[in-house]
């Protein structure tokens, strides 16, 4: 007797894995070029750390969404609020704002982003981490 040949389901396509980090990797991009140009002409070192930016910022939201379920919850609450300080000093800091005040403000931002992240994990979650049922 023959098994039954079932056709497999074809997959539904998702932006959900990858439409986020993009359009946050361009966002991104676009405006580190345009404080890095500083009110003059956009040359072609804007345009690279526009790019260069855009990517690692789209690369890590990525690769945080894809794999940070499997960290614990203080553990991706600071790559969470790591991230966001990080891209928000970076940012400042093209503005030709001193380092001093571009590391405050990085980690003003990575403190207030984590605690909000590590907020929103401990809600949503179990004791053992598992994400809640809705």
């Amino acid at each position: 007797m023959a098994a039954h040949a079932a056709v497999p389901a074809r997959r539904q396509f998702s932006t959900h894995g990858w439409g986020v980090p993009v359009t946050l990797g361009i966002a991104y991009g676009l405006y580190a070029a345009t404080n890095a140009r500083q009110g003059s002409t956009t040359t072609w070192g804007d345009f690279w750390v526009g790019v260069i930016s855009g990517v690692v910022v789209a690369v890590s939201v990525w690769a945080l969404h894809r794999f940070g379920r499997h960290l614990w919850r203080e553990l991706r609450a600071a790559a969470w609020g790591a991230l966001a300080g990080i891209a928000i000093g970076f940012l400042y800091s093209l503005t030709g704002a001193s380092i001093y005040s571009s590391v405050v403000l990085g980690l003003i931002v990575a403190g207030v982003n984590g605690g909000a992240a590590y907020y929103l994990f401990y809600t949503h979650e179990d004791a053992v981490g598992h994400p809640a049922p809705y």
